[in-house]
């Protein structure tokens, strides 16, 4: 059973289904090239017909149309690819930053690991309580030495390191005649 619109004429018409109509017998045969209106001038020698200048190719566009479609699909093109890539680098960025902080804490763990077995020998904790927090065992008497601190600076010194400042404090101190901050 035929479908579509094609069988449906054939129906209402009460002819068969096939898709191609009979010739009309009222119409006029025209020689191969001049068929449908069209002369044999616009016609290559291989027997396909030219395109006029105005049809635009294929999807009959002008240039400048197709100039128009061709620039949005490579603005699309390049907004497609460019957010991809800029997550890309950015995760590249992040994962070298990210190696470089396991190095450094792989380091410092295993520091720490010698550290720890280190401080595991009871005469290197009793040498590490002496030194950093002043223990001392029973019976010993500690001695802590006070050394005397250094004297005061001279004025002269004093007024050697005002005359070291800028410039322009320097002249403020000349045009007022006195210690000026």
């Amino acid at each position: 059973m035929p479908t579509g619109r094609a069988g449906e004429r054939d129906r209402r018409r009460g002819g068969t289904s096939s898709t191609r109509r009979p010739a009309d017998s009222t119409r006029e045969r025209r020689p191969r090239g001049e068929q449908g209106g069209r002369t044999a001038s616009r016609r290559r020698p291989g027997g396909k017909a030219r395109p006029s200048a105005g049809t635009g190719g294929a999807f009959r566009l002008s240039s400048t149309r197709r100039a128009a479609v061709l620039a949005i699909l490579v603005c699309a093109m390049a907004l497609s690819v460019s957010v991809p890539l800029r997550t890309y680098l950015g995760q590249r960025d992040e994962l070298a930053e990210l190696r470089s902080q396991e190095d450094r804490l792989s380091s410092e763990v295993h520091r720490l690991a010698e550290r720890r077995t280190e401080l595991s020998d009871p005469r290197r904790l009793e040498i590490e309580a002496r030194e950093r927090l002043g223990y001392v065992r029973p019976g010993e008497t500690p001695y802590i030495v006070d050394l005397p601190s250094e004297p005061p600076e001279d004025t002269a010194d004093q007024d050697d390191a005002e005359q070291d400042g800028p410039w322009y404090q320097r002249l403020w101190n000349t045009l007022t005649g006195g210690e000026g901050k």
